[in-house]
């Protein structure tokens, strides 16, 4: 991919800046991996927002699955505008945060932790608020993110949280394909997503699904098509755009969905096949051969990594088409690279 934007050398730089983690930060996600197992936290409560909240929704995904421990976001507006009593003692907290400094994700976790629970920070700026405050934190070392569309920040912090799941659980093959998933990102980077940009460049909406862990990274993608190519779209889950969504699809319209090769594979085939007969242009990375509307898939060496490489392709294809749609990825009208929200 051509540097022509921030945004573009910032997705270039993700394998790179998730090697930075493995290579500054193994010791820090071991010892945390062995105070979990002492703590044994009972249940995990996450907060962020934006991209930061995909994240996190991915490692609720990742950690239900994989450990059956329950995960629940609590919105930081409980702490910061309604002062609402927490009960958390025994808790796990994760917040994620590029840059550490909102305030209403400052205040949620200094309440959180007053109501008892283990706080933890998985952050970009290791001197923020958030990161000073924290019981422990993990840095990832990603280092500056300038375009306002945050992406390798985003992939950085699933992948640090997905390596987390390893150490907590001693998961070494999920340790093992974290510590890979560079060279995976590598691939990923040099896969050919334009064949949906035609599409996509004269689209008024779209939709984005997916099943389990590969949902929160369909979130991700309607959230880019937002923010940088002015492009309304929604993200399903391949269960959930059955219940209503699927009555506005007509012919031709945009449908992008994410189809790692997990126990949901079958369903997410079901969930393709019938929007497509109801009008969808449906394109879809997956596993397999090259075939019409197939988006190329990168294989991470775990199901629950592979989203990940799909997003950072994905993130290829959206800065391609913002800048197709006329508009400048790293310069939203109305956004700001730091939101500080109350």
């Amino acid at each position: 991919m051509t540097a022509s934007t921030l945004m573009a050398a910032e997705i270039a730089e993700t394998p790179a800046a998730v090697a930075r983690f493995f290579d500054h930060e193994a010791a820090a996600l071991r010892d945390l991996g062995a105070r979990l197992r002492r703590l044994a936290p009972r249940y995990v409560v996450t907060c962020a927002r934006g991209s930061s909240d995909h994240a996190a929704s991915y490692f609720k995904y990742a950690l239900e699955i994989l450990a059956g421990i329950p995960v629940a976001s609590i919105g930081p507006s409980v702490a910061s505008i309604y002062r609402a009593p927490l009960r958390l003692d025994g808790a796990l907290l994760i917040s994620v945060s590029q840059s550490g400094q909102s305030p209403d994700i400052v205040t949620l976790q200094a309440a959180a932790r007053a109501a008892g629970a283990f706080a933890v920070a998985v952050v970009n700026d290791a001197d923020s608020p958030l990161a000073r405050e924290a019981d422990a934190v993990l840095p990832l070392q990603a280092g500056p993110e300038r375009s306002v569309a945050a992406t390798k920040s985003c992939i950085g912090s699933a992948a640090v949280l997905a390596a987390l799941i390893g150490a907590w659980q001693q998961d070494d093959a999920l340790g093992g394909a974290a510590r890979d998933l560079p060279q995976a990102l590598d691939r990923a980077n040099a896969a050919d997503w334009t064949a949906p940009l035609p599409m996509l460049i004269q689209a008024q909406s779209a939709y984005v699904i997916a099943r389990g862990p590969a949902y929160p990274v369909a979130m991700e993608a309607a959230l880019k098509l937002k923010e940088t190519s002015v492009l309304h779209a929604e993200a399903f889950s391949g269960a959930e755009v059955m219940h209503g969504p699927l009555q506005l699809l007509h012919p031709g319209f945009p449908v992008l969905a994410f189809r790692p090769r997990d126990a949901a594979h079958a369903a997410m085939g079901t969930a393709i096949d019938r929007l497509a007969a109801a009008g969808g242009q449906v394109f879809t990375c997956e596993d397999g051969p090259a075939a019409p509307n197939r988006l190329p898939f990168t294989a991470t060496g775990h199901s629950v990594l592979d989203p990940l490489a799909m997003l950072l392709s994905f993130y290829g294809l959206a800065e391609q088409t913002a800048r197709a749609r006329g508009h400048d990825p790293d310069r939203p009208s109305h956004l700001r690279k730091v939101t500080e929200t109350v």
